[in-house]
């Protein structure tokens, strides 16, 4: 997370999400290169909050993932974006809401993977930095 610019240590449900985002990216079977510059790809569209993702819309996540050559999964990868932001949305009205109640990282790890398209990869992924 620090090599991204993330600063997890603030407990800041901004930053939070952009670890979130970035895990995703990660989770695919993709090389760790053009994952990270897929990230900074957001970073630049300032696309790095569920609002910000949604409203950017389907080809224009497309558009950007290409930018970053994250191409292989471009498509499936901004629909999955896409149906997590509406996820968070539906479920919790926003990313700070999908934080309350959780106490330990099994809990965390329990409600990342009750999101469709988040599995036990990306789980871990963002289990191994985030701070409780």
């Amino acid at each position: 997370s620090s090599e991204l610019g993330i600063n997890l240590k603030t407990k800041k449900t901004e930053e939070t999400f952009k670890w979130f985002l970035a895990c995703l990216l990660f989770g695919k079977p993709i090389q760790q290169e053009v994952a990270k510059r897929t990230y900074f790809e957001f970073k630049k569209a300032k696309l790095l909050s569920c609002n910000k993702i949604s409203e950017a819309g389907w080809d224009k996540l497309v558009k950007i993932l290409d930018d970053g050559h994250y191409v292989r999964y471009d498509f499936s990868t901004a629909t999955k974006l896409l149906d997590i932001c509406q996820q968070i949305k539906k479920n919790y009205h926003n990313w700070g809401s999908f934080w309350k109640g959780i106490q330990n990282k099994k809990d965390l790890r329990k409600k990342l993977l009750a999101f469709k398209g988040v599995g036990p990869v990306t789980a871990e992924i963002y289990l191994r930095d985030i701070i409780l």
